[in-house]
């Protein structure tokens, strides 16, 4: 009898979640969920189209722009270079990027590419600040962070991730290409529960480093067992990662700024300690968020983007608060 009242209070979380979006329709939520311990599915669900014009349903291993959440990714990518002794994390740009003639690219440092303290704001502009100085994100740091992982590896950023993910066995997990992208979702604007597809890519071969990745909730999953396991990078590089030295606000997270370190964010002042990303654009949003204490990963994917700024993961939101109330957080 005990035993049955404590897994009804424990799960408590999954009947407010299928509450929440089956029945809000304020923005109706279009897509994936899937949570996980240790790597393996306590709750999914998925709801509405991959296509809203021909009404073809989504399904769990439906792949997605993970736009932002990509950052991530790279920022590994340059780490196991770092590891392998061919980058220096306070080296300047120039000495990875030799064709950059500007000025800055003799003080700008891989380092504050990576945490968005660089100051670069167009390549042919001057720096908005002094580097290491203030907090700015952007996308063009991450793009010439894939190319430094050109640079170090001599080969395609397509192909070092690609022999990332077959590691790791993310098998519906790829780099963008246009025209070769069968599986992937069509991406929607909502305009107050009206989709609109999108059709201009957001993702070009010069930015895949900040947001050229598509993926699925299961194989986010795995990426987050890995990455926070120490099945990736060394522990000295995953706490690099992780060490942040400037602050930034993003609603997702509340009002407060929090650390951000490579590509991740590091959130401490919410009930529960936990790291994570977003990602929004070309008519997709993801959120990515991993709860160390009690190794909960959750993974929310959508193939829509709302049309008031207001509304940006909303859904996702709400979702994540469910979890900080549940007691599946404050068990390992």
């Amino acid at each position: 009898m005990s035993c049955n009242s404590f897994a009804q209070k424990e799960n408590n979380y999954s009947a407010k979640i299928d509450s929440l979006i089956i029945n809000t329709n304020s923005p109706i939520f279009n897509g994936a969920i899937l949570i996980s311990k240790n790597g393996k599915t306590l709750y999914s669900k998925v709801k509405g189209f991959s296509n809203f014009e021909t009404k073809k349903t989504l399904k769990l291993n439906s792949e997605f722009e993970i736009m932002s959440n990509s950052k991530q990714i790279t920022a590994v990518l340059i780490l196991l270079e770092v590891e392998k002794g061919k980058i220096d994390l306070n080296a300047p740009i120039k000495n990875y990027l030799p064709e950059l003639k500007q000025t800055w690219a003799d003080s700008v440092t891989v380092h504050q590419l990576l945490n968005h303290t660089h100051g670069i704001v167009g390549l042919d502009k001057p720096l908005a600040f002094k580097p290491g100085t203030q907090f700015k994100y952007g996308n063009l740091n991450f793009s010439l962070l894939g190319k430094i992982v050109e640079f170090s590896t001599k080969k395609s950023y397509t192909e070092v991730a690609t022999a990332l993910f077959s590691k790791l066995k993310m098998k519906n997990t790829y780099v963008y290409s246009k025209g070769k992208n069968q599986n992937l979702v069509s991406g929607y604007i909502n305009k107050n529960n009206t989709f609109e597809i999108t059709h201009d890519d957001y993702i070009t071969p010069e930015s895949l480093g900040a947001d050229g990745i598509i993926s699925t909730v299961t194989d986010l999953t795995i990426w987050n067992n890995n990455l926070h396991k120490g099945k990736i990078l060394k522990p000295a590089s995953y706490q690099k990662m992780l060490k942040y030295t400037t602050l930034s606000q993003h609603n997702l997270f509340g009002k407060e700024k929090e650390g951000y370190g490579y590509g991740i964010r590091i959130i401490e002042k919410e009930p529960v300690k936990y790291l994570g990303h977003t990602g929004l654009g070309d008519g997709f949003s993801s959120v990515n968020l991993y709860f160390p204490e009690s190794d909960i990963s959750l993974i929310v994917l959508e193939n829509q983007m709302n049309d008031d700024s207001n509304l940006f993961y909303i859904s996702e939101f709400k979702i994540k608060n469910i979890l900080l109330k549940s007691d599946l957080l404050n068990k390992k």
